[in-house]
């Protein structure tokens, strides 16, 4: 299913009077970037039909660009809120980048998040069965990117828009971040030894939240043994930790390590 007719199922679900992408067969999403706050801001549009294909770009440009300032926001976090745009059904979406790539800023003029609070508690969502089918871990996004964020020393903050819709602002501060974050060579650098199907426990993880060996060895068709093995194992790296009732979730180690493997 493309965008555009999973935007349409979605609008009727709501009982909207039209989709938000209009005149076109693509949704568009703007982003802007701010070098200054005195200068205008560089805006490239993205466009895509394809889902998977438009968040991923999406995702990546706007690590990208904040990379490229020396902004710290890890690309996981990024590609997190970035998937959150479908309860919105994309409807004006625009990322911000600010602050020399330490503040990220994705706007949209959806439906918003009466609850905030509780939209950041894991287990709450208000996807619908066809958004299930796009996004996993539903319930989790919001409260895993803060968790994150929370580990490099950041911040997440949901906002009302200015007329509807949401702002969820990712900030971070090079100075806030613990000393050991900033002096530590990369993980990645390191040369680990983690095997692929390793690296995907680690990618549930991080897009569930926290995850035990019954839910990895559903999720990438294993045996319970073998899941409980791969958890052991990145334990013993210090790339997860656990979390009570034998679910694990990510460490810093974790977030940089995976910040490192699977950004563009």
């Amino acid at each position: 299913m493309s965008i555009r007719d999973l935007i349409a199922r979605l609008v009727e679900e709501r009982r909207s009077a039209s989709p938000p992408s209009e005149g076109g067969d693509e949704t568009e999403v703007r982003l802007a970037v701010y070098d200054s706050s005195l200068a205008a801001p560089q805006v490239v549009s993205l466009r895509g039909d394809d889902f998977h294909a438009l968040v991923g770009e999406i995702a990546a440009r706007t690590y990208q660009v904040s990379r490229e300032r020396g902004g710290r926001v890890p690309f996981v976090v990024i590609r997190e809120i970035m998937e959150n745009l479908i309860h919105a059904y994309f409807r004006n979406a625009t990322i911000t980048v600010l602050d020399e790539g330490n503040t990220i800023r994705v706007a949209d003029q959806g439906p918003g998040i009466g609850d905030k609070d509780r939209a950041l508690l894991p287990g709450f969502s208000t996807a619908t069965s066809e958004m299930r089918q796009f996004i996993r871990g539903v319930g989790s996004g919001l409260p895993v990117a803060k968790e994150q964020m929370q580990f490099l020393g950041g911040a997440l903050t949901i906002e009302d828009n200015l007329e509807r819709g949401t702002v969820v602002t990712l900030s971070v501060r090079r100075e806030a971040l613990p000393a050991a974050v900033l002096e530590r060579e990369p993980p990645a650098r390191r040369h680990l030894d983690v095997s692929p199907r390793q690296k995907k426990v680690l990618l549930l993880i991080a897009e569930l939240g926290a995850a035990g060996p019954t839910t990895i060895a559903k999720e990438l068709d294993i045996s319970h043994s073998t899941a409980y093995r791969e958890l052991q194992s990145l334990q013993a790296l210090n790339l997860i930790t656990g979390r009570g009732r034998g679910k694990r979730t990510l460490t810093e180690e974790g977030i940089a390590f995976l910040d490192e493997v699977f950004k563009p």
